[in-house]
């Protein structure tokens, strides 16, 4: 896959060379080359901004729309995107990374066990066969909610979990309140249940993310990056 959003693969071989520190020398590995990405971990971004708001979460939301869908298409899935996986270069262009979970064989229906605790969907919990499309766009949701609010938005989707369980039993209210939500937008408050659904079937497809409302309202994404960069500059300055 090539895409510039993930982090692509520009050379490899098995003609690697390892020097160990006793002087033993060991040949014929294979190796792969991978890009620079000069901007580190977006997960280090978020740890020094805090909650970016919806403006930053609408911009990194669509790139990752952009690269979700291109590997979707290619009929891939990544079963693990989280935070400590995207990196961003200088200018805060995401790129996934790590695909060592990733797979395109019978991506409808899976059965192993993979991914990260907390961004990890009901469905991989509980060990029931599910559709990597639809547990990557719940993994993206974790990541979008981290963006704009900068904490996790439950320990872990389980029924028994206390965040979670607020979500399955409608009590969101209670839920804004306790993440201190409160003042989100509607349409935001919309769009991330839907993603955070228990049931696979009833989170949104890419496009219906792209053309939700959230998503369509006017916004200048050049003058958002230009403010994170800007407040990214200034707190790592102090």
């Amino acid at each position: 896959m090539k895409h510039d959003n993930i982090v692509n693969i520009v050379g490899w071989g098995s003609d690697g060379t390892v020097v160990k520190p006793s002087g033993r020398q060991i040949n014929n590995l294979v190796y792969i080359l991978l890009e620079f990405v000069a901007g580190g971990l977006l997960f280090d971004v978020c740890q020094t901004i805090g909650g970016m708001g919806e403006n930053g979460g609408r911009y990194f939301l669509s790139q990752m729309l952009d690269v979700l869908s291109y590997m979707h298409g290619k009929g891939v899935v990544h079963r693990d995107l989280k935070l400590e996986n995207i990196l961003v270069d200088d200018n805060m262009n995401l790129k996934v990374a790590d695909f060592g979970f990733a797979t395109f064989r019978k991506v409808h229906a899976l059965k192993s066990y993979r991914g990260t605790m907390t961004y990890m969907a009901p469905e991989i919990k509980e060990g029931k066969t599910y559709d990597g499309m639809q547990i990557d766009m719940f993994s993206t949701g974790v990541i979008l909610f981290i963006i704009v609010q900068g904490i996790f938005p439950f320990k872990e989707a389980k029924k028994d979990e206390y965040f979670y369980n607020l979500i399955l039993n409608g009590d969101l209210d209670t839920y804004w309140k306790k993440t201190g939500g409160q003042n989100l937008s509607p349409e935001f408050k919309d769009l991330i249940i839907k993603m955070f659904s228990y049931n696979g079937k009833n989170r949104p497809s890419i496009e219906e993310i792209r053309n939700h409302p959230w998503m369509t309202t006017g916004h200048d994404m050049k003058n958002i990056r230009s403010d994170i960069l800007n407040e990214l500059a200034e707190k790592r300055s102090t």
